[in-house]
């Protein structure tokens, strides 16, 4: 297996290479507008052979960008962008889309093989007003000559001067619409895609809200002859494990392991909650995600 490389864009992006192939893009610095609550993500995110599996920026969800770390309902702030789900009123744009600003990195290096980013953000609602520190962790491995992971950890500290609960639509009343947390987009050609668990496979309306502790998503490309299977593992000590996921495929291709899916967690002003997550992505179909999701656990 070949080692990886990191690129440092000073004040944008850190890209993780193996092998010649631009594994992945964490664009740190967005040039995001207030509407789509700017927010560091993953894109482009590729497979070892290279092939794409992410989208940025899609006409129908802007706010959705590759992989990112997004809150719909955090009290009454919006860390995921565009409008906020309001029973009886549906969606509703208001002046609350919040801001992830990245403030430094306290570690950029190869750490046993992998390429490890920890860095710190401060979360400002859209009127300035401080609301979480966190502290988040990408570490990037190398699982074969077919896959690789990377683990996110975050460390999410309310620091708003109040308590505040998080939560989803689906806890403010719209029914089977529990998204928020870690939130995978996938390329069009993925829309109509395969979902995947230890305990079956089917499509988002036949596995969206039930409880796994991993799911995967093997979608087809244009253009090749190939499919591609991305893998989230949620850890056994995130809170309400294993999560509901919100996941589609029919619309287009998601991935969500959603911790606040039908209930509200409440953080106390001071306090902090801890998540992480294996996600990994394979060169493979849906006949492969039992063995990659044994291979994340293991090294998550």
């Amino acid at each position: 297996m070949n080692h990886l490389d990191i690129r440092h864009d000073i004040d944008s992006a850190v890209t993780v290479s193996a092998g010649g192939t631009e594994l992945f893009r964490y664009v740190y610095r967005p040039d995001s507008p207030q509407l789509e609550s700017p927010k560091p993500y993953l894109h482009p995110i590729r497979t070892r052979a290279g092939h794409l599996v992410s989208l940025f920026r899609p006409w129908d969800h802007v706010w959705h960008k590759g992989i990112a770390l997004s809150l719909p309902h955090v009290g009454e702030e919006n860390f995921w962008g565009g409008p906020t789900y309001v029973h009886g009123q549906f969606y509703v744009q208001l002046e609350n889309n919040g801001t992830q600003l990245h403030r430094r990195f306290t570690r950029m290096e190869q750490v046993d093989g992998a390429a490890e980013l920890v860095h710190e953000l401060d979360w400002t609602t859209q009127g300035g007003a401080p609301w979480i520190t966190e502290r988040r962790s990408l570490r990037a491995r190398l699982l074969s000559d077919e896959a690789w992971m990377l683990t996110f950890e975050t460390e999410l500290r309310n620091v708003s001067g109040a308590d505040f609960a998080i939560g989803s639509p689906t806890t403010k009343g719209r029914e089977n619409a529990g998204y928020g947390g870690l939130f995978w987009r996938g390329p069009r050609a993925f829309t109509g895609g395969r979902l995947v668990t230890a305990e079956g496979s089917g499509s988002g309306n036949d596995m969206r809200g039930q409880r796994h502790e991993w799911m995967g998503f093997a979608g087809r490309h244009d253009d090749i002859d190939a499919t591609s299977l991305v893998l989230m593992v949620d850890d056994a000590e995130n809170p309400h494990h294993p999560p509901q996921w919100f996941a589609r495929s029919e619309e287009f291709a998601c991935l969500n392991p959603a911790p606040f899916f039908s209930e509200e967690l409440t953080i106390q002003d001071g306090e902090a909650v801890r998540f992480r997550y294996g996600v990994g992505i394979a060169d493979a179909d849906a006949d492969a995600a039992v063995e990659l999701a044994v291979a994340v656990r293991k090294s998550l």
